[in-house]
């Protein structure tokens, strides 16, 4: 069995997460059980909510242990298999966590999907064709709801959730506007994604600036928002939303680092008669056929293929990760283990 090089949650982040949290260490593979496949990652994909199961604190999701495997997906092969349903050579996704090899027992429910990358890339099932695309699916059709004509707008746009929304929400033919850093970022948003607009929110640093840039970015108002940071920016948007907006609420960003993130005036949730909705995607496994099978055919097609950001090697994940915490990432952070 292969040596295995796995990344630890040393310790925990007191305020802004370092490179310090985390310990690279190489261990041994056990060998398998029946029942058990041996994975090969190819790609890890990082992702924001990781930070939250940093801290010791309550959350939707139980903290990540210390001294174990950062939880994570991936995509890999099967390079060993004792279950009749896995054979060699069989590309699978899974939550094989920050490491270069899993031992996954193929007969718990969930734990690995065989996926075929016949059209779709094996990438992209850590992003658009993944947990991220269902993320930004469930948002948009269960709790946004949008009819056509509607405006709907996404924080972190470019991102590997902002991106399916978009291209989940001009299929339903809707004004889509999203929310970015930088102009580049908001240049591809428009030009390669398709957005009809983007608001720099680098441009745009507190809530009047916001609010005017959304006034004028949307002018028959918000209908939908999908959000992934808090703060001024959705304080920004509840100025902007119309009667019965929907809100469905993701991600918390802006508060990763345990600040608390008040509202600056709730009771506009009350005068437009809003629904605002937190989800958590893994609690909806019902609709991943419905919504993978939407996701691998637009990115089939051509209408979502969203960039991705790659790091080289298992050692640069917590670079990598700090990195997509402050933005620095171009679409989908991924890290490349092969």
């Amino acid at each position: 069995m292969p040596r295995n090089q796995q990344i630890l949650l040393d310790n925990r982040p007191q305020g802004e997460a370092t490179v310090d949290n985390f310990r690279l260490v190489t261990t041994d593979t056990p060998a398998l059980q029946d029942g058990q496949v041996l994975v090969r990652h190819h790609y890890l994909s990082l992702d924001p909510y990781m930070r939250g199961r940093m801290n010791d604190s309550k959350s939707y999701a139980a903290s990540q242990p210390l001294g174990e495997v950062m939880i994570g997906g991936t995509v890999g092969e099967v390079v060993e298999s004792r279950h009749p349903a896995y054979a060699v050579g069989d590309k699978v996704v899974g939550m094989g966590g920050w490491q270069e090899y899993s031992v996954v027992d193929g007969n718990t429910p969930g734990m690995l999907r065989k996926v075929d990358t016949t059209h779709v890339p094996l990438s992209a099932y850590l992003g658009a064709v993944g947990m991220p695309g269902v993320t930004a699916w469930y948002g948009l059709v269960k709790i946004i709801a949008p009819k056509a004509g509607e405006t709907v707008v996404v924080s972190a746009a470019s991102g590997a959730v902002g991106s399916a929304f978009g291209a989940l929400a001009k299929a339903r033919g809707c004004r889509v506007v999203g929310i970015a850093g930088g102009p580049d970022k908001c240049r591809y948003v428009t030009e390669e994604l398709g957005f009809d607009a983007c608001i720099d929110h680098r441009a745009n640093g507190d809530l009047k600036s916001m609010a005017r840039a959304l006034k004028e970015a949307c002018p028959d108002g918000i209908d939908g928002y999908f959000e992934n940071v808090g703060g001024y920016i959705l304080d920004a948007v509840l100025l902007r939303a119309n009667a019965f907006a929907r809100v469905a609420v993701c991600g918390m960003i802006a508060g990763y680092d345990g600040q608390p993130l008040p509202l600056q005036n709730p009771a506009l949730i009350l005068i437009n008669r809003m629904k605002v909705e937190g989800f958590i995607v893994s609690e909806h496994m019902e609709v991943w056929p419905e919504a993978l099978k939407e996701l691998g055919g637009l990115a089939a097609s051509g209408k979502l293929r969203p960039r991705e950001t790659i790091a080289q090697g298992l050692a640069a994940a917590p670079e990598a990760f700090l990195g997509l915490l402050k933005g620095k990432n171009f679409g989908k952070q991924l890290v490349k283990l092969v």
